[in-house]
């Protein structure tokens, strides 16, 4: 490590020195007035389909700008390659073309550096498209190089922690930040089609709501009081169902106190949209368009793989019954988990490898039983839901948020939709009944009590909002980052961010 560190110091050192020997020579190596005319990309297509007669017999000249991604010094000329936004072109700098005290200039600039070339296109002896320069500029000098064999950066870490560098070496990671970008835009236009407005919610919030999760913990020294970092926009998008706005969608970041794996980061973005007298039957058929429009536009295909798996994203998609399932699995009979019968539904949750002693049952009171019988599905139906899959009919204990269903008011009318094992999407339509919402409210207070710290806090503003009287809607909310994991076949939801949060760097 001391080697390594010293040789960087050497290497550092050099690059230093040219940097002053291009002040002493009176040149700027920072300068801000080069403006490139055209990317790489554009001088593919200008010149791409023209043959090495017709390129030496036109003049058309190219201007453009990039670092120097490669570099094969033959003495009085030089072959580099210059990555910009749009990829990579070659340039030929001969000094004979560009000029004594040009070349010498050139000869001061390193592997990293950003250049500005202006010259002819022709092709060399491997028809390869090349800028043959009759200027050479330098943009900015960078005063570090570029990782040994970063061709080929694979450290998992350097990738995440020094994310500019994994952009410039791994184009495929370029790729899917690329793709997220696309897949935002796209859902932008899906959803103002559809007659819904896109707004915007507070990041900040005096109680922390419309998830059961812990928060982050921040103080406002003016107003002296506690503020927690958004864990959802659900209550703030739905009061804007009570003042008349009757399809809202926001495209937000949300903050969850919790613990990192390949599938969470503290810091996530989620697409969560409200749509007045919609139920959650009409969220599966949007959500079908949705997505399977989205890879249709995107990736010109509806059969994905992802890891070992190819994912069939045709619909109609399969639908699950929690209870069903879990009576099915256990061999315990249906009604009585319908019923959320405790026994039953500890026998059969035994029967998963779930189990529940009697410290879990106090901890969760009346609500026992639906909690245990989803954490019996979850255990076993996850890891099986490869294909896509809607999970329904969750107990209302689980989903203080969503309405009862008219037939089975112990289940609400929501669903989960599951893609490669993972939860993708998850929708209800809303609880409008004030009182209902209130004594929902009171019953996760007294989680809380109990020692739930996910558990919902009571929101006063919110009951008195849904008093004013709310339309009845559904609403949803897709996980941003688990879709772009899915499109780009990426095993971690480090890969789809461009800056995951990382433990400190060990000095």
């Amino acid at each position: 490590m001391e080697n390594a560190e010293q040789d960087l110091s050497e290497l550092e050192a050099v690059r230093r020195r040219k940097l002053e020997e291009l002040r002493a020579r009176g040149v700027n190596p920072f300068p801000n007035d080069f403006r490139p005319t055209e990317t790489a990309e554009d001088v593919r297509r200008r010149f791409g389909t023209l043959t090495r007669e017709q390129l030496d017999a036109s003049t058309e000249t190219a201007r453009l700008a990039g670092r120097i991604v490669a570099l094969r010094d033959f003495g009085k000329a030089s072959f580099l390659h210059i990555q910009d936004r749009s990829g990579k072109i070659q340039a030929y700098i001969k000094k004979d073309v560009v000029g004594e005290e040009a070349f010498a200039l050139f000869k001061l600039m390193d592997l990293g550096d950003f250049i500005g070339v202006t010259g002819r296109p022709f092709r060399t002896r491997t028809d390869e498209l090349t800028i043959e320069a009759t200027e050479v500029r330098l943009v900015s000098k960078a005063l570090r190089p570029l990782p040994e064999k970063w061709h080929g950066l694979t450290d998992v870490e350097a990738r995440y922690r020094q994310r500019y560098l994994d952009l410039i070496a791994n184009p495929e990671s370029r790729q899917v930040f690329l793709l997220r970008s696309k897949l935002i835009d796209r859902i932008r236009a899906f959803f103002t089609a559809r007659d819904f407005i896109e707004v915007e919610t507070p990041m900040m919030h005096p109680i922390p709501g419309g998830a059961a999760a812990r928060p982050f913990v921040t103080h406002h020294n003016t107003l002296d009081m506690t503020l927690y970092l958004r864990i959802a926009p659900e209550l703030y998008l739905k009061r804007l169902l009570v003042g008349g706005f009757e399809r809202v969608f926001e495209i937000n970041r949300n903050f969850r106190n919790e613990g990192i794996s390949v599938r969470h980061n503290p810091e996530f973005t989620m697409l969560e949209f409200y749509w007045a007298y919609a139920t959650y039957d009409d969220l599966i058929t949007l959500t079908e368009d949705l997505i399977v429009g989205l890879a249709d536009d995107l990736l010109g295909k509806r059969q994905l793989t992802y890891g070992e798996h190819t994912i069939d994203l045709s619909p109609p998609w399969k639908r699950l019954s929690i209870p069903g399932f879990v009576a099915e699995r256990s061999g315990m009979p249906l009604d009585a988990i319908l019923a959320l019968d405790l026994d039953t539904i500890r026998t059969a949750a035994k029967k998963m490898g779930v189990y529940a002693d009697k410290d879990y049952v106090e901890h969760h009171g009346a609500a026992a039983a639906g909690y245990l019988l989803t954490e019996a599905f979850e255990a076993a139906a996850e890891p099986e839901l490869i294909q896509p899959t809607f999970v329904h009919q969750y107990p209302a204990a689980v989903s203080p948020l969503a309405r009862r269903n008219v037939e089975q008011p112990q289940f609400v009318d929501r669903f989960e939709l599951f893609i490669a094992g993972r939860e993708i999407c998850n929708a209800f339509s809303e609880l409008n009944d004030p009182d209902d919402q209130r004594a929902r409210f009171e019953e996760q207070l007294a989680a809380r009590t109990a020692g739930d710290e996910e558990a919902h806090a009571m929101d006063e503003d919110y009951v008195r909002a849904l008093e004013h009287g709310m339309p009845p809607a559904a609403g949803e909310g897709v996980g941003i980052d688990r879709l772009i994991m899915l499109f780009a076949n990426a095993a971690s939801i480090r890969d789809v961010i461009l800056f995951p949060h990382m433990r400190p760097e060990k000095k």
